[in-house]
């Protein structure tokens, strides 16, 4: 095992891409501390169970990692899940709750672990964001907006860390294979007068994600942005989806958003 003398919290790493970035933190002698409502037990990490949503809990997650190891060198934002239905018919409580684990639970874990990296002046944070917050899909409306907001709010963020030395970034994965899918909240509600449109949106889009990368790809991804010494406002996983990011920043937004539409809406 490489040695690396570096101390990391990861949020939501139970599974998926979170377990997938704990245990290639890891595997580069990165000592990973990880937090999630599950009570489990992690074979490269220490668990510490914490809801993100819980302000006061993530406060107390960041205390233990600090009275164990003095320091956090590393926050990765994984926590996150998805919702999917007309707006129309999404019942507010469920798209409140959308961005208050995917938007404010990083918020929460961000504001817990930043008093000691600003004191030390020293710190990375790469907060897990997706694709869809730069292109976003239809009747995934409010989980596309979750994840723009993180672009935003990180981007924003590091102008107010530089003096600091503290680093934030947010990588977009694209499409992945992971229990995400299945752990989908999905709302037919309006099918019928959407002509079918939603089931068939939720459905190609469920396609894309069994045959997506696998999360080791996007583990590694991640050990390889925390330990860089320097790193963009935000990047995307994968060659495919990086050209997919570059192109929609190129071309007319109108040309985007009706290929868009051709793909997930029509």
């Amino acid at each position: 095992m490489l040695t690396c003398d570096k101390v990391a919290l990861v949020t939501g790493g139970s599974s998926g891409i979170g377990l997938a970035a704990v245990n290639a933190l890891a595997k580069a002698g990165v000592r990973v501390y990880e937090t999630s409502r599950r009570d489990i037990e992690l074979e490269n990490a220490v668990h510490l169970p914490g809801d993100v949503t819980d302000e006061a809990a993530m406060e107390m997650v960041v205390k233990t990692v600090l009275d164990r190891e003095g320091r956090i060198d590393i926050l990765v934002c994984c926590a996150g899940f998805g919702i999917s239905g007309a707006v129309e018919y999404t019942a507010l409580e469920a798209a409140k709750r959308q961005l208050d684990v995917n938007f404010f639970g990083v918020v929460n874990a961000v504001k817990a672990a930043l008093p000691g990296m600003r004191q030390r002046k020293a710190g990375r944070i790469v907060v897990v964001s997706s694709v869809a917050g730069a292109i976003p899909i239809p009747f995934q409306t409010y989980y596309s907006a979750s994840k723009a907001a993180l672009n935003a709010y990180v981007s924003a963020l590091r102008g107010e860390l530089r003096p600091f030395g503290v680093t934030a970034t947010a990588v977009m994965p694209g499409d992945m294979s992971t229990g995400f899918t299945d752990a989908r909240e999905k709302s037919p509600k309006g099918d019928g007068e959407y002509s079918g449109r939603i089931s068939r949106s939720v459905s190609r889009m469920e396609r894309d994600e069994r045959g997506g990368m696998s999360p080791d790809v996007a583990g590694a991804y991640i050990r390889k942005i925390s330990l860089r010494r320097s790193v963009p406002p935000s990047s995307t996983i994968g060659l495919s989806y990086k050209a997919l990011v570059a192109l929609s920043r190129l071309l007319p937004a109108r040309l985007v958003n009706w290929v868009v539409y051709l793909l997930y809406a029509k």
